[in-house]
């Protein structure tokens, strides 16, 4: 990831693998980006969104200790934000709404992060 590649960019970052969520954003933090999270839960991550904090994008794991993702992408889809998923799921286990969604197939290559991102601004 090229430093500074994100810079002024609002990254929420949704994952309960804490190691891995840390890598993540130690990385999206060295690419320039303000980072918010690593949230481990729904209930954290929506209770962030809530709040009404400037987001440019989202990097979203699919599941969440057993729980789905998804209500989390359409509370953000409502509010405009662009999102990648982070799943060991094949596509087909995507809703049909999501089936345009960039995906990260486990396990991450950082590169490949921001790679997704870059053209999500650009559409955004």
């Amino acid at each position: 990831m090229n430093e500074n590649s994100l810079s002024g960019r609002y990254i929420l970052i949704v994952k309960d693998e804490y190691l891995l969520a840390d890598d993540l954003r130690a990385a999206m933090h060295r690419a320039g980006a303000e980072v918010l999270g690593p949230f481990p839960t729904l209930a954290d991550a929506a209770a962030c969104i809530d709040t009404g904090s400037a987001l440019d994008a989202a990097v979203l794991d699919v599941n969440l200790q057993g729980e789905m993702v998804f209500s989390l992408a359409d509370m953000l889809v409502a509010r405009g934000v662009p999102f990648i998923f982070s799943t060991g799921y094949d596509q087909s286990a995507l809703p049909a709404r999501f089936a345009s969604a960039p995906r990260l197939e486990k396990p991450i290559k950082m590169q490949a992060v921001a790679t997704l991102l870059m053209p999500l601004f650009d559409a955004a």
